[in-house]
């Protein structure tokens, strides 16, 4: 199953439009977006496969961990990973 896993690491530090550039391109191979120009955090949303929702956490998390350190980004502490399956985004919200 896809799931589109959202991750946000904070830090001490603003991000540079040219670093949230370098980490979109990163998380691009991904189905990516990534955000932070300006803040004191970055964040990407990306997709994966995965069973269930801890490991669609846990495997968003690895690859943005990995992501993160190809670009050269701070190792700022991840504060947020939410998972969402493909299923669960297809259902409208007013549905019973």
């Amino acid at each position: 199953m896809r799931w589109s896993v959202s991750v946000l690491a904070e830090g001490d530090r603003t991000i540079t439009h040219d670093e949230v550039l370098n980490l979109a391109d990163a998380v691009a191979v991904h189905q990516g977006v990534a955000s932070g120009i300006g803040t004191p955090s970055y964040g990407a949303q990306i997709v994966v496969e995965a069973d269930s929702e801890p490991e669609a956490v846990e495997r968003g998390r690895a690859v943005f961990t990995e992501v993160v350190e190809q670009v050269g980004l701070p190792a700022f502490p991840i504060a947020r990973v939410d998972a969402l399956s493909e299923e669960a985004d297809a259902i409208p919200d007013d549905a019973p």
